[in-house]
């Protein structure tokens, strides 16, 4: 219904004859010609590493909000509702996850699949010496919801069990082990 946003990489006088139709599908001022071959995929990847970071942002603002809401009498979607009208931080993210809390958050698993787009980024500002630590932490934060931080997490009290003498628990039966 919008059109949607083109980043094109390529030769300026292939991407002239494809105008038209980049134009078509575009919103007003929606695509540009990023550069040489691969910019375009370049500037993509760039956008979605971005992309982890706000979602990352309005899912940590959104859990505060309802952490709050028993104190507070907070209403976390009125709330994001309302972020939609004329704050810094609307979007069409925010739009879509105004959305998703009118919904039952029930029975949805905590899972967030990481497709690649924002671990390429991060591994291209590793390559060129950018630091990238609000994408690297969004990143992080969807393999920690895919149970890869369990790991870590027990490696960190067995590491504490050794330094400090503290007891670890067993996870399926929540006793202490010796």
């Amino acid at each position: 219904l919008e059109g949607y946003g083109l980043m094109v990489g390529g030769e300026a006088r292939w991407v002239a004859r494809l105008e038209p139709y980049l134009a078509a599908l575009a919103p007003e001022g929606g695509w540009v010609h990023a550069g040489t071959l691969g910019a375009g995929h370049y500037s993509k990847m760039v956008h979605n590493g971005v992309e982890y970071a706000l979602m990352e942002a309005y899912a940590e603002g959104a859990e505060l909000l309802y952490a709050g809401r028993e104190e507070l009498g907070l209403d976390p979607a009125r709330i994001l509702s309302a972020w939609r009208q004329g704050t810094i931080v609307r979007s069409f993210l925010l739009d879509r996850l105004a959305e998703v809390v009118q919904g039952p958050l029930e029975g949805i698993a905590p899972l967030v699949e990481d497709s690649g787009e924002g671990r390429w980024a991060v591994e291209e500002g590793l390559r060129r010496g950018v630091a990238l630590p609000a994408m690297a932490q969004a990143l992080f934060a969807r393999w920690e919801s895919q149970g890869r931080a369990g790991l870590r997490f027990r490696l960190l009290a067995l590491l504490r069990r050794a330094f400090g003498g503290h007891a670890v628990r067993r996870e399926d039966e929540g006793e202490n082990l010796p």
